[in-house]
């Protein structure tokens, strides 16, 4: 599939181009390789081909919920990008294994915490399962927030372009814990790495995490990546 994107990417860039003014700027701020984990905000169906092809030719996958596959569209791009199917119903151990298995491969891989789009821009609840992924692999995470596409639909009706930002935050590791964390420790994490992600946000999106700059990161790293 891999050559099928050098094809596909630029394609899907320049397709998005037409109705969107996207400002790339700090995406140059992301590491040219893996492992890496990217935490995304998750606003529409936008993002993720926005992201791959903002940083094609890197080597990425992602975590896409297995309905996804339900539309061709998306189940081309899907299959395009050797994207990861998550059955968000169950503990889909496969879709672990396979993020793992990206990770040690030297791969940058995708995951939007939120689990589910909120349309408005605004940032909703993360879940817990970031934590175990960089946990096992020992990755170094960076946040990936963006705003703007929100508005997609409202401009594509009225024949206007829609302005989208990315902002890059800094990289950091989830400190190794002496004993194993607990699911209240978890969960306590997962709200530390999504105030990095709130911290690059305009307030009027950050939505359950209104005050980043005061909540502090006891559970993070913030030394260089390897």
């Amino acid at each position: 599939m891999k050559a099928l994107s050098r094809i596909v990417s630029p394609l899907v860039r320049g397709i998005i181009g037409l109705f969107c003014d996207v400002d790339t700027s700090e995406m140059k701020n992301v590491p040219k390789k893996g492992p890496l984990i990217v935490i995304l905000n998750h606003i529409n169906f936008l993002e993720v081909p926005l992201i791959y092809t903002c940083l094609y030719p890197r080597d990425l996958a992602s975590i896409v919920k297995r309905e996804s596959w339900d539309n061709p569209v998306l189940a081309f791009l899907g299959n395009t990008w050797e994207a990861i199917p998550l059955d968000r119903n169950t503990s889909d151990i496969s879709a672990m294994r396979k993020s793992l298995e990206a990770l040690q491969s030297g791969r940058i891989l995708i995951i939007a915490p939120e689990g589910t789009r909120s349309g408005t821009g605004q940032l909703q609840k993360g879940h817990a399962g970031v934590v175990q992924i960089a946990l096992h692999s020992g990755a170094p995470i960076i946040p990936v927030a963006h705003f703007g596409g929100e508005k997609i639909w409202t401009n594509i009706k009225s024949w206007r372009r829609t302005r989208f930002k990315f902002r890059v935050g800094k990289v950091f590791y989830i400190k190794k814990p002496e004993s194993a964390y607990s699911r209240a420790d978890r969960n306590l994490i997962v709200d530390e790495i999504m105030n990095q992600l709130s911290l690059l946000l305009p307030a009027q999106y950050r939505g359950v995490y209104p005050d980043p700059e005061n909540a502090g990161h006891r559970y993070l790293d913030f030394k260089e990546a390897d």
